[in-house]
């Protein structure tokens, strides 16, 4: 076996190499291309492919970024269409498309017409779909199967990433062979994740595989009437499917024997829920086959194979469908057994009294799964499956639910562009978009609403016939405008509606990873095509720090400083028609990045507030909106400081004109006490404070300050010992200043990783980054008090609120209490890492680290000393 540990992600790429490598093992010249655009869960998927550029390239795998969902579908059309012609240079390409749920939606017309018009004998396409079903990182909770079933798509649904990448093959192997393309439901839970899996190329063996050629004539052709399309692929290609997923047997029935009376059948991510709810009621294999349980696994959740079904189902009374969203497997279940002789019954949403099991909206989790299956089965048949003490204690009570704080919410970062450009002048209004700009809407400045990705403006087109104000800001981001916003624009200066667009070119694509804008978009080109659109007047508004070449500028609009952008906005109010200002300053997180690899000017200044002539007013922190300004509270009242750790520089706090100010030329952070450092041998703790086989971790925190390569080093220093091990990453917006929470697991069996979202109640273990964000419901829910351990940074570190309100505070004390409620006594270490990584190290970054040790050295991290410093070598390079 060649097993390593991977992303979701990471997959996709390895997926591309493998499909290479087995067809040049059967001796086919064909290349890849790989195409689409990002978006949480699939937010870097850019990343991992630049990554293996090289890699890629010898493989003769071409991975082109697109402007768009829709356009990306569209190439992948074309590369079916490369030997058409007899022009070819391979005899085929398979190709990968990746977008999250929007984008399937905007890419709705090309799919309908590229899966009609089929794929070529020796190419194929596989769609890998991110749906965001909580609505953790997105504008809709979205669930795109129905989308692709318009379509008529094939709908592969991994269950963990070792399935993402069989999957994949599985997929271009079906996409051959029927001539349909294949799409690849990615949630968070199967897809932001890693774990151990299987990279050998040749253990899959597929049946029925185009390798050789179709079955029939079922791919592209030259010629092809829309009619004869429409046939084929209701005719031929569908059926075609279904063969396919019967042969290779992709649908899995597990504890089936004739005995069997109930049927629990699920896929994907719900298949990983269901697996750690029946751990959670105690049924193993052998009791389930005991009670006559069995249960369906379904990998291709449309068309839905029948044949298999119908088999399993012969001798069952009762089948739960066990699924999440709306309910694309049930409808499919009742139909398929509706005209047999026996049937069983069948209960997916609602049971047969109407009673709601497994609601549409959100998603399902273990602990709910657990105690509906075990009520429903108790209550429509004749088994009793767990005693009432045991369904009991699955997951919390409700009393035990409640929190009384807020959620961190996620926020522009210290030195943020948009802290700046999104102000506008008093008695103005302005709307939000996707992007990054999207948190100013909880920031007090008049900015509440927003559209689709593309859309922004185009609403005030509507609105503003029918409104008493007569002009309004609309932000939109560089990204967004590349992807699909200047249509938005061409549509407002054709209504001539009153709009001032404020566009931020910040050179990157922020809320996903800080990549480059595709196309080699740059301020200056649009400026020239918002004046080749028609919009009246452009402006550019620059951060000074910024190095331009202002003649370029100056040849085709005013260009001012951002000192002047409230006096422009007012300008340009009141000019009718359609203006625009192009706001031109780099991403602070992008910045710090690129500083850190010195490819972007390091300003050798620091700015630091004296907390002797600090007055408290707070005016630093609502000129600049900075998070990087803290409280510090003294003898002699509540005072300001500047984090420098996190502050990039932007200097936005000096417009409180303050005396306090003091800026300081040269020189370096130093950590005051790191000589005095004994970094000698590390000991083992005296004792490991879990028995279990699979023992559940929680990491809190902060977005940007490290809480996901905690998890990383976990997960490489489990797999050093051989442990099977799985982590669980958030992403998009909550990295910005928000909560964020890695869920990791570590066991001795593999069966102990099934579904790596930790259960309500289920946490032996919470490494508390940040205290707000562990106290919060969220993460409480997962504590229990007679399981749960707790390490925890006291660093009271305030909100984003704190900008706007200089008297706010939190209330410590009481989340202190509250975690001192839901865990084991005498088992929460409260600890001020913050304070130990800046005395220690100089930079409040290493403050993970110092929880990690100490949980560590507490016995909550069941890993060895030299498992987690080769871990540490493995993700930190220069490590000695």
């Amino acid at each position: 076996m060649n097993e390593i540990l991977l992303s979701g992600t990471q997959a996709l790429v390895r997926a591309c190499l493998i499909q290479k490598q087995r067809d040049r093992i059967l001796g086919l010249s064909t290349a890849g291309y790989v195409t689409g655009y990002r978006g949480s869960p699939l937010g870097a998927v850019d990343q991992a492919f630049t990554r293996e550029k090289n890699l890629l390239s010898e493989n003769e795998i071409l991975f082109q970024e697109a402007l768009n969902e829709d356009l990306a579908a569209t190439a992948l059309w074309g590369t079916q269409q490369s030997n058409l012609h007899g022009e070819g240079t391979h005899v085929g390409v398979f190709g990968l498309w990746y977008g999250k749920g929007p984008g399937v939606d905007r890419s709705g017309d090309v799919l309908r017409h590229a899966n009609l018009a089929g794929t070529s004998t020796f190419g194929g396409v596989v769609m890998a779909m991110g749906d965001d079903h909580t609505g953790e990182s997105s504008t809709t909770l979205h669930q795109s199967d129905y989308g692709l079933v318009d379509a008529m798509i094939p709908i592969f649904s991994p269950a963990g990433v070792q399935e993402i990448l069989d999957y994949c093959i599985l997929g271009w192997a079906l996409s051959r062979h029927a001539g349909v393309w294949s799409g690849l439901k990615c949630v968070k839970d199967t897809v932001e994740i890693k774990e151990i899996v299987d990279t050998n190329a040749e253990r899959i063996v597929i049946s029925n595989d185009s390798n050789t050629k179709q079955k029939s004539d079922l791919g592209i052709r030259l010629i092809d009437r829309p009619v004869d399309q429409e046939e084929r692929l209701h005719r031929q290609k569908l059926p075609a499917v279904k063969l396919f997923v019967k042969d290779n047997k992709i649908d899995k029935a597990f504890y089936a024997h004739k005995a069997s009376k109930i049927g629990i059948l699920s896929a994907g991510k719900n298949w990983l829920d269901l697996l750690s709810a029946l751990d959670l009621l105690g049924l193993d294999a052998q009791k389930c086959k005991a009670l006559g349980i069995t249960c369906y696994k379904v990998g291709v959740v449309w068309p839905l194979e029948d044949s298999k079904l119908k088999e399993l189902a012969k001798n069952l009374d009762l089948i739960f469908v066990v699924e999440e969203k709306r309910k694309l497997l049930e409808g499919q279940v009742k139909n398929i057994l509706f005209n047999e002789t026996r049937r069983a019954r069948v209960m997916g949403e609602k049971n047969e009294n109407g009673d709601i099991l497994f609601q549409s909206s959100f998603s399902l989790n273990p602990v709910q799964i657990a105690r509906t299956l075990a009520s429903q089965i108790e209550k429509f048949s004749d088994l009793r499956i767990v005693n009432d003490k045991k369904f009991n204690s699955i997951g919390v009570t409700d009393l035990q639910k409640n929190s009384n704080y807020e959620p961190r919410q996620p926020y522009f970062c210290a030195g943020c562009p948009h802290n700046s450009s999104t102000v506008i002048p008093g008695g103005s209004r302005a709307y939000a978009g996707i992007g990054c700009h999207y948190m100013v809407q909880w920031m007090d400045r008049s900015t509440i609403g927003y559209t689709h990705m593309g859309g922004e403006g185009a609403n005030w087109i509507g609105e503003s016939a029918f409104s008493n104000r007569d002009h309004i800001f609309q932000n939109l981001g560089d990204g967004t405008y590349n992807h699909s916003g200047l249509m938005a624009v061409r549509a407002a200066v054709a209504s001539g509606a009153n709009i001032t667009y404020k566009i931020l070119f910040n050179d990157a694509v922020a809320m996903t990873g800080g990549q480059k804008n595709d196309g080699s978009l740059d301020p200056l080109r649009i400026i020239k095509e918002l004046k080749a659109f028609g919009v009246k007047k452009v402006i550019g508004v620059y951060d000074p720090k910024e190095e331009l070449d202002l003649n370029s500028y100056r040849e085709l609009v005013e260009i001012k400083t951002r000192s002047s952008l409230l006096e422009t906005q007012k300008r340009l109010a009141r000019v009718k028609g359609v203006t625009a200002i192009v706001y031109i300053q780099t991403c602070a997180a992008e910045k710090r990045r690129r500083r850190k690899r010195g490819a972007f000017p390091d300003i050798q200044e620091r700015i630091f507030i004296n907390p002797e002539v600090c007055e408290g007013c707070g005016d630093c922190g609502v000129q600049s909106n900075c998070v990087a300004i803290l409280p510090i509270d003294t003898a002699f009242g509540r005072k300001r400081a500047i984090d420098q750790s996190s502050c990039n520089k932007d200097f936005s706090c000096l417009k409180g004109f303050c005396p306090s100010f003091v800026t300081v030329e040269g020189g370096y952070l130093r950590a005051d006490k790191m000589d005095h450092l004994d970094l000698g041998t590390i000991q083992e703790p005296d004792r490991l404070l879990t028995s279990s086989d699979t023992h559940n971790i929680v990491i809190t925190g902060i977005g940007g300050t490290g809480i996901v390569t905690i998890g990383t080093l976990l997960a490489l220093a489990g797999k050093e010992e051989k442990k099977y091990v799985g982590i669980m990453e958030m992403a998009g917006l909550a990295q910005k200043g928000g909560e964020v929470h890695v869920h990791c697991k570590i066991s001795k069996k593999k069966s102990g990783i099934s579904a790596i979202r930790v259960a309500e109640g289920q946490a032996d273990a919470i490494i508390g980054g940040d205290l707000l964000v562990t106290a919060s419901e969220k993460a409480l829910n997962l504590a229990k008090n007679n399981r749960t351990r707790i390490v925890c940074n006291m660093n009271d570190l305030v909100t984003g609120d704190f900008t706007r309100d200089p008297n706010f505070h939190m209330d410590t004390d009481s989340m202190k209490v509250s975690l001192l409620a839901r865990s084991l006594k005498d088992s929460v270490w409260f600890i001020n890492s913050t304070e130990l990584a800046k005395t220690y190290l100089g930079d409040t970054i290493f403050s993970n680290i110092i929880l990690l040790g100490f949980a560590f050295q507490a016995g909550l991290i069941p890993l060895k000393v030299v498992s987690l410093e080769a871990a540490f070598k493995k993700q930190f390079h220069d490590f000695e």
